[in-house]
């Protein structure tokens, strides 16, 4: 099957990304607290001890298809998560980067990367920190 047959058949969608955090109050407290977004729905795995929570716009009414979510992932160890250089991030568009910017400094969110062109005459683009040590990019939307 090519990809084109299998775009028309299937239409698949991307529905969320996970992160794996050692404290989900603290990473709750993060996501929605600073950031603004929504818990959409919990799942617990109580024999397994862990739980999944997962995270989307105010606006995504009901948290199915066409609104990308993040997936919060505790186990009960608690385990601090190693995170190596450029082990990848999570992409938000906002309207006013550099306010957003000096907004979530103020509320004490680590700044890795300014508000600046990805190149020359490029898109803008910040880099902040959440408490687990994951990085999430911030880029300027029309």
């Amino acid at each position: 099957m090519s990809t084109q047959a299998l775009l028309a058949t299937h239409r698949p969608q991307l529905l969320h990304a996970m992160l794996r955090v050692c404290d989900l109050s603290r990473a709750l407290n993060f996501y929605c607290g600073v950031l603004g977004l929504r818990e959409l729905r919990r799942i617990v795995f109580e024999a397994e001890g862990r739980t999944l929570v997962f995270l989307g716009m105010p606006d995504d009414v009901g948290g199915g298809p066409g609104g990308m979510q993040i997936e919060l992932w505790q186990e009960s160890d608690g385990v601090a998560i190693a995170h190596p250089p450029r082990a990848g991030h999570v992409g938000i568009g906002v309207r006013d980067i550099a306010g957003c910017v000096a907004t979530l400094a103020a509320a004490g969110v680590e700044i890795l990367k300014h508000p600046a062109p990805v190149r020359p005459g490029g898109r803008v683009i910040a880099m902040i920190r959440d408490p687990d040590g994951h990085e999430i990019e911030l880029l300027a939307s029309d």
